[in-house]
């Protein structure tokens, strides 16, 4: 007996969302990138000159930065001069149109230029408005400049990351990431509290927040141990073995995290006696004596294929460490189709799929848009004129 699947619909969840954002950077970009991949139709406002500035933080893919082409897939660009009275017109026009306006620009620019919540609100009273800052917009850190990397300063992730006495900052925007994927999360609650209820809603986010939400283990780690937890480098402060080891071309890292796992790995070395070394009984034992248990692990004549295969064989976690630049090229990623190309100004590059596969929708990409690339299509739907357009760029409004 065949199993028939239901067609998924072409119909995304959020096709007829309007979203306009005065957006920047990483953390904002991203949450509307995630709204854009749910089928909202997300309005990008930037400067004529130059427009998001991270589209120029490096030159990895085309014309645009790599960080740009990773947040804006699938927008529209509009380019506006926000402090050109025509513009203003032309900004509250779309927002009349829009269910969802974001904002990243610091408070005290956005009250300058009226696009703070309360000015937001009289032109369109039920738009869900979502702000960020980077601190907050109290206490003593409210006017203090806030990126990336000072956050996870601020939020002792830096201090917890690193090796012995070197700290790092994670290799990724994680302070971005972390506000990307909550603001996205309470834009997607405030629109269902709307379709209930009609209401608007204001979210206020702050960057450092984001950040030391995510902190929240480490915090009560250390609150409840009188320490934080030790600097082990890509191995587990408080789990062994629980990490990268060398093999003949490469590493394997290892997740040993109970005893009947660490005894199955005694085996594959061919050394099931180890497994009955008192320093290395525990979980606790094997932390304690971690230079010990390091020493005693040599996969050196193993190759990491050779290795991984043993390791599976006997059930014992473990995984290849690998580049990012073979990501791409990752066997479970190309047997999975989670690869796609989209357009980029000047070219074309190749992105991954959202991680989320529905049953109720099927996503499909659209382009990473060059500076203004839809500012006359915008205003064409606003009702100007062709020659209104080119008179307002003319005027340097746009």
């Amino acid at each position: 007996m065949s199993l028939d699947l239901p067609t998924r619909p072409r119909v995304k969840p959020l096709d007829g969302v309007l979203v306009v954002s005065l957006e920047q950077a990483v953390a904002v970009p991203y949450a509307t990138r995630l709204l854009a991949d749910l089928g909202a139709r997300v309005i990008k406002v930037e400067r004529p000159d130059g427009g998001d500035f991270a589209r120029h933080y490096d030159t990895a893919c085309g014309s645009v930065s790599s960080y740009f082409a990773w947040t804006n897939v699938g927008k529209e660009s509009l380019t506006l001069d926000l402090k050109h009275p025509a513009a203003r017109e032309i900004l509250n026009r779309l927002v009349t149109t829009a269910d969802v306006v974001l904002c990243n620009l610091s408070p005290g620019a956005a009250r300058r230029l009226a696009v703070d919540a309360s000015s937001l609100r009289t032109v369109k009273p039920d738009l869900v408005i979502g702000e960020l800052s980077g601190y907050g917009t109290s206490g003593p850190y409210e006017s203090r400049k806030a990126f990336d990397a000072l956050v996870q300063s601020e939020a002792g992730l830096v201090e917890l990351t690193g090796e012995g006495d070197v700290t790092a900052r994670a290799g990724i925007s994680v302070a971005d990431i972390a506000a990307g994927v909550q603001l996205q999360s309470a834009v997607l609650a405030a629109l269902l509290h709307r379709s209930r209820t009609g209401e608007g809603a204001t979210l206020s986010l702050s960057l450092f927040e984001a950040m030391t939400e995510w902190m929240h283990q480490p915090m009560l780690y250390a609150a409840g141990t009188g320490q934080a937890a030790p600097r082990t480098g890509a191995h587990h402060p408080s789990i062994a073995p629980y990490g990268p080891f060398p093999c003949a071309d490469g590493a394997v890292h290892l997740a040993v995290q109970n005893d009947p796992q660490w005894r199955r790995l005694c085996t594959v070395l061919g050394r099931p006696e180890l497994a009955d070394d008192p320093r290395f009984g525990t979980v606790t034992s094997r932390v304690a004596h971690r230079p010990a248990l390091h020493a005693e692990l040599d996969f050196t004549p193993w190759t990491a294929a050779d290795l991984i295969e043993a390791l599976d064989k006997a059930d014992v976690p473990a995984a290849r460490t690998r580049s990012v630049a073979d990501l791409p090229a990752h066997p479970q990623l190309t047997a999975r189709d989670r690869l796609a190309d989209v357009p980029v100004p000047d070219g074309e590059i190749t992105v991954l799929r959202p991680p989320v596969d529905s049953t109720a929708w099927e996503w499909t990409p659209g382009p990473v848009p060059a500076l203004g690339e839809h500012t006359d299509h915008v205003l064409h739907g606003l009702g100007y004129s062709a020659e209104r357009i080119a008179a307002l760029r003319t005027q340097s409004a746009i």
